[in-house]
């Protein structure tokens, strides 16, 4: 049984993930260690806990992956540089250093940091997402889309598995990229790239798709979904630090300058607008794989995979069966993808069974630790048995308090997925903005999930399969949308967890004790962290949080905070 350490980093949302055998040992990204939001320097942190966490020390290491090949990497930053003009020489030449320093020198590192003299190997960035999207996915076939920025050179690839192998036959390459199409449009909102896509997403809801007619001028999709850019309204491939042209701003008028700038109608319109040219362009994507493998099944990865709302929408209308949506979908899960790869390189015997049947492989902690912490910060705590805990939880939860839920093992992904959680009432009106103001400190219009009791989703939401890792939008019932006002957004939609008692028995038992005293098997559930701050993922950093927020209880391990006594 081989013990293989997949490595993702030096781009962003830096990565380790430990397989032994074609099990998932752990897998955690380096931000949650370093505390550094989207950290992607070496994942040192993760690598440790991965070892620690499987009783492995690097002689137990029969090889590492990186998760894409760098000098590829290397050669499409200087070809686009010489075909695109030299505008940018010198942040062209910062780019490419960095490139060689860190990426062309990552066995160095490895070796040099670790000692190791085991194999180090190269899987490509694409092969990456895709064996982290088929492999865990349990599906004997399945078509699988993978749609990001860019990789080596691919942006989007579409290709076919069966049993235990997987062959990626179209891509479309750099600089034609739906996932920089989207990051353009995310910066000329004022929001950071590659970090607040997802809001781009949420205030598309309060718009109207008004300027597709206008995006249609800047880029435009084929018959199979592929997209080209028209270059003259961008300036990221000529290696500038700003991703869209002058021509774009005459195109659309002014950006939004920054988070400082209001958000107007006419923005909200804009991203209404992408986020429709997005919805367009994977439809006809998935329409032509459907034709292309005659499959009832499709996996997705890659960044553009984190868009919940574009999922649903495409995948419910099309003729697809079933899908499988990698919860890691963007860099982090290829460090999962590449251990994966080799794995079943190594023992190509297929399963049926997904490789990866929850979330869950980050670090967890002792009631042991969890009280060592605690005595070491001015709280007051109590022990509890945990289903009196569970029982306290949901009535302060029913009684509009804002509960911290630190249980099991960290999640792996952006989800906080019921571990990592704050829960709050989804029946009170005005929970979504309490929390935005007094604990997230961020936008009013960002929306909350909810968390269903997997045998109740129908009742509330119009979806009629597990949605384990929020990636899945739908509309809210009728029924849904009245009686859960702080998880429906502004269009009645919802980013829907559902929660199943085999994945998380926990979680399961605390909305399970909500439903019994609101009569509603649903709870609003979003990540534990504040604006600009990982998740949580150590004791320390959960009672930080609490001590520094509006937070009212903390509920970690078996012992209970609450904050009057503070």
């Amino acid at each position: 049984m081989m013990n293989i350490l997949g490595i993702s980093c030096y781009f962003h949302d830096s990565a380790a993930a430990l397989i032994s055998g074609k099990i998932i040992k752990a897998a955690a990204e380096e931000e949650r260690f370093s505390r550094k939001k989207h950290d992607a320097t070496f994942p040192s942190h993760a690598v440790e806990y991965c070892l620690k966490e499987s009783g492995l020390d690097w002689n137990n290491i029969d090889v590492v992956v990186f998760y894409e090949k760098p000098l590829r990497k290397i050669l499409r930053r200087i070809q686009a540089f010489q075909q695109y003009g030299k505008q940018f020489e010198p942040e062209f030449l910062k780019q490419l250093n960095n490139d060689i320093q860190l990426g062309g020198h990552i066995e160095n590192t490895i070796r040099d940091r670790y000692e190791f003299t085991g194999e180090v190997c190269y899987c490509p960035h694409h092969h990456s997402h895709a064996a982290s999207a088929f492999y865990p996915s349990g599906f004997k076939e399945a078509a699988i889309l993978i749609c990001d920025g860019v990789g080596e050179f691919a942006t989007t690839t579409l290709g076919f598995g069966s049993n235990a192998t997987f062959s990626l036959d179209y891509e479309t390459v750099y600089p034609h990229s739906i996932g920089l199409l989207y990051s353009t449009f995310t910066a000329f909102l004022g929001f950071k790239i590659n970090n607040d896509e997802y809001k781009v997403m949420g205030l598309a809801a309060y718009g109207e798709p008004k300027f597709v007619k206008h995006i249609e001028q800047v880029a435009m999709a084929d018959e199979t979904g592929a997209i080209i850019l028209d270059l003259d309204y961008f300036d990221f491939h000529r290696g500038a630090p700003h991703m869209y042209s002058q021509a774009l701003v005459r195109l659309l008028g002014p950006p939004r300058d920054g988070e400082g700038d209001p958000l107007t109608q006419r923005h909200a319109d804009i991203a209404a607008s992408v986020q429709r040219f997005l919805e367009n362009a994977l439809e006809k994507t998935f329409a032509f794989a459907k034709k292309e493998y005659n499959t009832d099944n499709i996996c997705l990865a890659g960044g553009v995979a984190l868009n919940g709302v574009a999922n649903w929408k495409v995948f419910s209308s099309s003729s697809f069966q079933d899908i499988f949506i990698q919860p890691a979908a963007g860099d982090a899960g290829a460090a999962i993808g590449a251990a994966l790869a080799i794995a079943t390189q190594s023992d190509p015997v297929s399963t049926s069974e997904s490789m990866m049947p929850h979330a869950f492989w980050g670090p967890s902690f002792s009631n042991e630790q969890i009280q060592a912490v605690l005595d070491k910060h001015p709280v007051v705590y109590e022990y509890m048995e945990i289903s009196e805990l569970t029982e306290h939880v949901a009535k302060a939860v029913w009684d509009n308090k804002i509960v911290g839920w630190f249980q099991g093992r960290m999640e792996f992904g952006p989800r906080a997925l019921g571990n990592r959680s704050l829960l709050a009432n989804p029946c009170t009106t005005q929970m979504q903005q309490i929390i935005n103001r007094r604990v997230k400190l961020r936008e009013s219009f960002r929306p909350f999930a909810p968390a269903v009791l997997e045998e109740y989703t129908s009742e509330f939401f119009e979806l009629d399969r597990p949605s384990p890792y929020m990636l899945l939008v739908p509309q809210a019932t009728e029924k849904g949308a009245r009686l859960l006002p702080s998880t429906t957004h502004v269009d009645q939609s919802a980013r829907v967890q559902t929660v199943s008692k085999a994945v998380n028995e926990k979680f399961y038992n605390l909305i399970e004790a909500f439903s019994r005293v609101s009569g509603v098997p649903v709870i609003l559930n979003t990540s534990f962290n504040i604006r600009g701050e990982p998740i949580v993922c150590s004791p320390v950093d959960a009672v930080r949080c609490f001590l520094y927020t509006d937070i009212d209880m903390l509920a970690i391990g078996n012992f209970l905070v609450l904050k009057e006594n503070v």
